[in-house]
Parts: C-alpha cells; structure tokens; sequence
C-alpha cells in the first residue's frame, strides 16, 4: 500500500524523526502564515467541516464572512469560531491551545495527521487516528526514546501513555488502567497490540520485570496493571 514503510529483518531500525516531530521547515512554513486575530475565523462548510474565513463586517446577528475564491457569506454570530495565533499550529497538546472550540480541534488533529503526525495530547487523553498505514513508530528505537520519559519530554505517543501507568505504578505500588475507546476501524486493537509490545520490550530490559511478577490484563478497550505485592 502506498505510504507504508517497509521494516526490514536485520539491520538497523529506520529513522523515526519525521512521524513524530514537525520539521523545522514545516514550523517555519507555519509562523509565517498570515493572520489577524480581529478577522480570522472559522465557519461551518458542508464539505470540510470548517473552512477558514475573513471577517468583514458585522450587522447584528450576522457576521459577513469572506472565503477563499472571494465568495462572501453571511454566518450567524453563534458558529462563527475563533482562529489560533499561528505559534499553536500542529500543537503536540491541545489543551494548551487559547481557542479550544471544535474547529480548532479538527483543524489541529488533521493538519498534524497530514504531516504524518498521528498522536495528539488533548489534556489527559491522547488521540490517535488511524493512518492505514504502517509507520516506523513501533520499533526497538522508538521504545529507548520512551521508556523512562516524562511525558512532556516526549512528542505524543502511546508509548509515553503506557510508559507513563507503569512508572505510577512502580512509585506508588497502585494498579493502573488504560481505557482505549473510539469508533469501529480507529484504531482500537491496534494501539492494544502496541501497548503489550511497549511491556514485552521493556521487560526485557528491566530488572524490576526480572523481580517481581507484574500482571497485565486486557478487556474490551482497556488495559489494566496490577502492581506487584510489596515484600
């Protein structure tokens, strides 16, 4: 399938750099985008969700809005939504975005997704969409980038969620659980499968995996960790 990068048996692991990063150039691309924080906006389009927008004058309710190819349209005042300055483009964690509407979310997780970018922080929660791809974002390479990483050291991964249940439970001798949730074809059993690798990987490294028996168990979308008995 196009798009997919092929791993091979023996050598080593391919770069990771541009599935997990945005490119210098891509940022400088990115702080150069025109904006006007009084005009910028977003307004709902039947095809694309949101597309971006000019404002040009306000009449009550109504706000004239002008789009790309010079149409212009009227958007009442409630749907119309608020643009991010451009330093919030691709932003590893949405939470930290100054508008949170749902816009700026979709326009924030596609054009990270467009960039190869398939993990997204949203405060707690770490969305992933599904590429239909394979990605080199799951070897042995990417694993030492991880393992033993706060996770705002490392660019949003799964694998700074599951390393980040197993230190908490290594420090606090608590049982930890992941909640994996979405639609039909997101992505859900994959991620699964990802998060026992990111375990059977680490525990060969580990001495506290050599000395205690930690028990992991799997249900419908979750994953739960049961913290060894303290001696």
């Amino acid at each position: 399938m196009p798009g997919h990068v092929v791993l091979k048996s023996t050598g080593p692991d391919p770069d990771p750099t541009e599935y997990l990063y945005v490119s210098l150039e891509q940022k400088r691309i990115d702080q150069t985008k025109p904006y006007d924080a009084k005009k910028a906006c977003w307004v709902p389009c039947e095809k694309e969700g949101y597309v971006l927008g000019e404002i040009q004058g306000t009449k009550g309710d109504l706000v004239t809005v002008g789009l790309s190819g010079g149409e212009t349209k009227n958007f009442k005042k409630d749907v119309v939504c608020q643009v991010n300055p451009p330093k919030f483009e691709k932003c590893e964690d949405m939470s930290n975005l100054t508008y949170l509407n749902d816009a700026s979310v979709l326009y924030n997780l596609k054009s990270r997704y467009v960039c190869k970018l398939i993990y997204t922080y949203s405060g707690l929660f770490c969305v992933a969409i599904n590429p239909y791809k394979r990605y080199p974002i799951y070897t042995n390479r990417v694993v030492k980038i991880y393992q033993g990483k706060r996770r705002n050291e490392v660019p949003p991964h799964i694998f700074a969620i599951a390393d980040g249940a197993y230190m908490d439970m290594l420090q606090n001798h608590e049982n930890q659980s992941m909640l994996i949730t979405g639609e039909s074809g997101a992505g859900k059993t994959e991620n699964t499968k990802k998060v026992i690798q990111y375990f059977a990987n680490i525990a060969r490294r580990s001495d506290h995996f050599d000395k205690k028996v930690v028990q992991v168990k799997f249900s419908s979308g979750g994953v739960s960790f049961l913290a060894p008995s303290l001696p």
